[in-house]
Parts: C-alpha cells; sequence; structure tokens
C-alpha cells in the first residue's frame, strides 16, 4: 500500500506538470494570435540570431532608410552594400493551409498563402530595395521552419517571383547559415585590411 501510494503521488506530481505545459502552450499560441505580438516575436527571433553571430558593427536594427521605411534589420556589409532583412509571419494562411478539410477550403487556403507571401515580398522589393542605398537584394526572414518548408516545397513559383525581384526567403536555420557566411566574408575583408 505504500508502494502504491507513492507511486500515485509521482503520478499525481507528472499531472500537474502536463497541466501547466498545456497552460503555456496555449499562451504560446495566444500570443501568436496577435499581429503585433507575432511580429515582435519574429523581430526578437531575428535580433537573437544576428547579435549571437555577426559583430555589432555589421548591422543595425530598425534603421530609417531614406525613403523614411524602418528596416527590422540592415546589414552593413561592404559588398555587395547593406542588405535588409524583414521579418514576416503569415501565420493565418498558413495554419488555413494546414488545417484545410476539403478540396474547397485547401484551394482557398493556397490562394491565400500565396497571396500573402507575395504580398510581403512585393512590399519589401519596392520599400526596401533602394538603388544606390541597399543592395540589389533583400531578405525576407520567416520566424518558422514550418512555414518555410511549406513555401518552398510547395509553392516554387511564388519562390521563383521573389527570386524575380530579389527578395530571398530565410528561415531561423537558413539565416543562421546565411550570417555565418556573411562574418567569415567580414572576417576575410578586415584580414586584408
Amino acid at each position: 500500500m505504500t508502494d502504491l501510494r507513492e507511486r500515485l503521488a509521482v503520478i499525481d506530481a507528472a499531472q500537474k506538470n502536463i497541466a501547466e505545459l498545456s497552460t503555456q502552450v496555449v499562451s504560446q499560441q495566444d500570443i501568436l494570435a496577435n499581429k503585433q505580438a507575432r511580429g515582435a516575436f519574429g523581430e526578437i527571433q531575428l535580433q537573437a540570431l544576428v547579435q549571437g553571430v555577426l559583430p555589432a558593427f555589421a548591422y543595425r536594427f530598425q534603421a530609417t532608410l531614406s525613403n523614411t521605411r524602418r528596416a527590422d534589420c540592415l546589414l552593413t556589409l561592404p559588398t555587395p552594400g547593406p542588405i535588409v532583412i524583414e521579418a514576416k509571419f503569415p501565420l493565418e494562411s498558413y495554419r488555413a493551409l494546414r488545417d484545410a478539410k476539403d478540396d474547397t477550403s485547401l484551394r482557398e487556403a493556397t490562394r491565400r498563402f500565396s497571396a500573402d507571401i507575395l504580398k510581403h515580398v512585393r512590399d519589401i522589393s519596392e520599400k526596401y530595395i533602394l538603388p544606390g542605398e541597399t543592395a540589389e537584394l533583400a531578405l525576407m526572414f520567416l520566424p518558422s521552419e514550418a512555414v518555410y518548408a511549406e513555401l518552398h516545397a510547395n509553392f516554387p513559383d511564388v519562390v521563383e517571383k521573389a527570386h524575380r525581384v530579389r527578395v530571398y526567403t530565410v528561415s531561423p536555420s537558413t539565416l543562421w547559415a546565411t550570417l555565418n557566411t556573411i562574418r567569415a566574408v567580414l572576417k576575410d575583408v578586415h584580414m586584408r585590411e
């Protein structure tokens, strides 16, 4: 009986932990449901990645460009020039795509996801690629590997349209790899100097 009581106490403690984790998951979903909070989440993740890889002189956050637009991040590179990174998180259309129950809802979700991504691409291209001021390309940071994977696996036409206007999508892992490449280039430039 004593062993049984001890095991029940352990099970009760585990059940409390599960309930607490469930509450935390729900609160994270609530945070991501709010567009402003989701935007802040993407920007904070972007900042953490950039600050964790690049030296402080190689970037600026919330940099104001000559057209008065503020870039989430501006990589200050000697060549090809300053590169803007904008964080975007099309969560609603991604969830609709993932949760589609029939062909009609899948077609609508596919159309909406594609339109949302292309709107972000167009905005970035028009607002953040400035001849003579920034590089001829910009990066769109998708702070979710799942959204990035969906885009690249099932929307090659959208990816191609983005490439045509020189907006390249990156996820947390691909941005990390890109930033490490930039760090190596900056180190090489510094060594040459």
